[in-house]
């Protein structure tokens, strides 16, 4: 991994995302790796050097220092492409400065990760008068996370830190996907489940989304589990009516359980 510090000009940046103001991305490049990740595409870096490189944005604390005085309150998104609390993050510690320069003037926060390090900040977050975390969840099956993000945190961490959040009155949700094409319409019910247990208040969900090169990355990274192959290459460009029905039984269960279901895009 190819670690490198530098300046940046900007902190927070305008959001179209929905429910964001502002994205603020502390690390370019992400050490999770996700074969699915669209990222690569956005900041138009070349797939196969994604996952092998890290810029530490040495200065962004500093530099949204000032920036926030003269920012008009907003919803500031932390992280849109890249996790804010991957590996790297336990050591230069940068989404946790961000925080404190944020707290000082109370802006809304919305923290999406996959990672189990988010529980470090929970007595930082929990000081925001308006805060959420969303914890990415796209299976619970952790062979099948092992797959295709390697270098994510075991689901079952993920779920146990979404728990400790909700508990002290942090809003909570989950982003479930992409939807893995693996999973079936009779998953879903345990999956909704498996949410809410944990303290989900809202589940957001997306499609596999298959921008250039992303399938080939896939193709790398199951193939050794021939099921898993299958149903993936069967319900991405056979039955592609798959995503459709699984969606209509997560809005079905989610309303049989009074739980808000979100698309994503």
């Amino acid at each position: 991994m190819k670690i490198r510090q530098i300046n940046c000009k900007t902190a927070l940046s305008l959001s179209t995302l929905p429910g964001l103001d502002y994205s603020l991305n502390p690390y370019r490049g992400c050490e999770h790796n996700c074969a699915y990740c669209y990222a690569p595409n956005v900041l138009k870096i070349k797939r196969e050097n994604w996952g092998n490189f890290i810029d530490v944005k040495a200065n962004i604390p500093l530099v949204l220092s000032k920036e926030i005085k003269n920012k008009k309150r907003g919803v500031v998104g932390i992280s849109t492409v890249t996790d804010p609390y991957q590996p790297i993050e336990k050591k230069y510690k940068l989404t946790r400065y961000c925080l404190e320069q944020l707290l000082k003037y109370d802006f809304p926060i919305s923290i999406q990760t996959k990672s189990s390090l988010v529980v470090r900040d929970i007595n930082m977050v929990s000081k925001f008068s308006d805060a959420e975390v969303i914890m990415s969840i796209t299976t619970l099956d952790d062979n099948e996370r092992k797959l295709l993000e390697p270098y994510s945190s075991p689901v079952e961490k993920r779920l146990d830190v979404l728990r400790k959040y909700a508990d002290v009155g942090v809003q909570t949700s989950i982003f479930f996907g992409p939807i893995y094409p693996s999973i079936l319409k009779s998953d879903i019910p345990e999956m909704i489940d498996t949410f809410i247990t944990y303290g989900a208040s809202k589940i957001w969900i997306d499609s596999l989304n298959l921008k250039p090169g992303i399938w080939d990355n896939i193709k790398k990274s199951i193939f050794q589990d021939q099921e898993m192959y299958k149903a993936f290459s069967k319900n991405v460009f056979e039955n592609k009516a798959h995503y459709n029905a699984l969606r209509k039984e997560i809005f079905k269960k989610a309303k049989e359980r009074n739980v808000k279901i979100v698309d994503a895009f």
